[in-house]
């Protein structure tokens, strides 16, 4: 499930600034976050955008597969990676219409 940097970097710097992406390398692949919001996977070299109505809607004809086995299937991004403007609407979409993030739970001291 390894997947190369360079190419992650590269999806980062293909995404509008206005998203406030960021990622961080997690069991083999990446996590996309925008705005604090997991919106895409990076595992094997592929793209997988987390699915919502509004994503599957602005892509139109899409293909769904899981990132990894066992996972959810997501929207797998391929030939659209290199349009910049493209890639960072369905990102900005994505973001608008998933859940904000729970807070984490704060450990008790212990006594």
């Amino acid at each position: 499930m390894a997947s190369d940097q360079a190419f992650v970097e590269y999806i980062a710097e293909q995404i509008a600034d206005e998203c406030e992406i960021s990622f961080r390398a997690m069991f083999g692949g990446y996590t996309f976050y925008s705005k604090g919001k997991v919106v895409a996977l990076v595992c094997d070299g592929q793209l997988f955008v987390k699915p919502t109505n509004a994503g599957k809607e602005f892509i139109g004809d899409f293909v769904e597969a899981p990132a990894y086995p066992g996972a959810k299937p997501s929207l797998l991004i391929e030939e659209q990676i290199e349009d910049s403007e493209w890639l960072s609407e369905l990102i900005a979409i994505t973001e608008k219409e998933l859940p904000n993030p729970k807070p984490k739970a704060r450990k008790k001291p212990e006594k």
